[in-house]
């Protein structure tokens, strides 16, 4: 009987463990975070702050008319609604404007590079306060702000100035969207802040009508014929950098069906060659797309002879992003594109395959002049 007593016990626990830790929330394209519903709140889990590393961070999203767990007193917390928040990455303005939470941006490093209309109105109202770079936060003035939550992003080892932060008492989330595999995945991303600001079905809503017209656009590129080989990239200090094969850049010319000269090279961010493999591999490509922010083919020139011995510099077949500028210079492209991969990848199957889109003019990427 006592042994009876002892398994139900057992039983009943291992049950009430199972009903705490809740429905782990399922993404569809998005790899690099998870949200498991809990009992009164929500468990948040990232890949490490590495590059290369399989090491998971777990933020702990509590309502601000719950109390805080005991369990969770020495986790990180992060209370919801967000109401104030510092961002360090343009590419996440626009999902705030599309939640419209762009109210809620109170801090951001070197604000110049805001571009959204709705948010530089809120720099020149001194609404958004700057806060120096991204690699040097100016803390005073981001303590005084005193945010909710700052969202910072890390390649290699964190910033140190956010263990500063941390420590103080203000919760960080390392952001590592870009390194999803996949622009959708990317863009999924929104759902994470949808969570943040418990608009969670309005964040789903939105970003199933961006998956729609992705996926519409991709199946129509893949009726094309043709498959247009294609370079990206240019050279700084000696090294080019240029999408690698696993990255959602890379995916980006799959969609639209054409030959990326670097599809199976692995890594989800860059890679870093010499201009002699480049070339070497590439100096035929039918096509050049993303030669950063040059403007003009004078300007290509201008910066490197070896850039005419190209076949897409000799074609005129050279795509940029940089005509695309805000009021005060920044790119538009880093910013909006993240979360309209839609209209982007409109824009290479344009380029690749003009025919299944007439009358279409192309957003973000202008045939350099």
């Amino acid at each position: 009987m006592l042994l009876f007593i002892f398994f139900l016990g057992l039983f009943s626990c291992h049950e009430q463990a199972r009903k705490n830790e809740g429905n782990q929330e399922k993404f569809k394209h998005a790899k690099g975070f998870s949200i498991q519903e809990m009992e009164g709140y929500k468990k948040l889990t990232l890949l490490g702050s590495s590059k290369d590393s399989n090491e998971k961070i777990e933020y702990f999203l509590v309502p601000k008319k719950n109390k805080i767990p005991p369990q969770l007193i020495h986790k990180q917390l992060i209370r919801t609604p967000v109401e104030r928040i510092v961002l360090t990455s343009t590419s996440h303005i626009p999902i705030l404007e599309l939640l419209e939470e762009e109210n809620s941006l109170v801090g951001f490093p070197n604000t110049a590079f805001i571009s959204s209309p709705k948010t530089r109105k809120r720099v020149v109202e001194n609404q958004v306060h700057e806060l120096g770079s991204a690699q040097a936060l100016n803390t005073e003035v981001l303590l005084a702000l005193a945010p909710d939550l700052v969202v910072g992003f890390s390649v290699g080892r964190p910033d140190s100035s956010f263990s500063n932060l941390q420590k103080s008492g203000i919760p960080v989330l390392l952001n590592r969207d870009w390194l999803e595999e996949t622009p959708l995945g990317r863009t999924e991303w929104i759902r994470l802040f949808g969570a943040l600001y418990e608009k969670e079905h309005e964040a789903a809503r939105i970003f199933k009508e961006i998956e729609e017209e992705y996926l519409k656009i991709q199946k129509a590129a893949h009726k094309a014929i043709s498959k247009p080989t294609v370079l990206s990239g240019s050279l700084f200090q000696d090294v080019w950098y240029l999408p690698a094969g696993d990255s959602f850049n890379a995916q980006f010319f799959k969609d639209a069906h054409t030959d990326y000269l670097w599809k199976n090279s692995k890594g989800k961010g860059s890679l870093g060659l010499n201009f002699e493999n480049v070339f070497e591999k590439a100096q035929n490509a039918d096509l050049w797309i993303g030669c950063d922010s040059y403007a003009s083919r004078k300007e290509l020139e201008s910066a490197t002879e070896h850039y005419k011995q190209f076949k897409a510099f000799t074609n005129n077949k050279i795509y940029s992003y940089a005509h695309l500028k805000g009021a005060t210079g920044g790119l538009l492209y880093f910013e909006l594109a993240p979360v309209q991969p839609h209209i982007l990848l409109k824009d290479i199957v344009k380029i690749a395959h003009p025919e299944l889109l007439p009358g279409y003019h192309p957003y973000f990427f202008r045939e350099l002049p």
